[in-house]
């Protein structure tokens, strides 16, 4: 199964089209994604990841709602089975 999150540009390191990489921060834990695919996000906007690659853009109650469920589903598989 293939899984994709949200996380925040915090960081431009290159601009250049074809290697396009940001720093992206995932609720606390900072990586540097590839941005290829979406060169117009700006410092601050959310992005959608798989695999170290923004895939696309996404508003700021998309992205949590998304983190939300995830959370969810985190906390749904540590309860106990009766």
């Amino acid at each position: 199964m293939c899984l994709a999150v949200p996380g925040k540009v915090v960081r431009w390191l290159d601009r250049e089209p074809l290697f396009a990489r940001a720093e992206i921060e995932f609720e606390g834990v900072r990586r540097v994604c590839h941005m290829a695919c979406v060169p117009e996000a700006e410092i601050g906007e959310f992005v959608i990841v798989h695999a170290g690659v923004a895939i696309s853009r996404v508003d700021a109650d998309e992205a949590q709602h998304i983190l939300d469920e995830l959370r969810n589903l985190s906390e749904s598989d540590e309860e106990p089975s009766p």
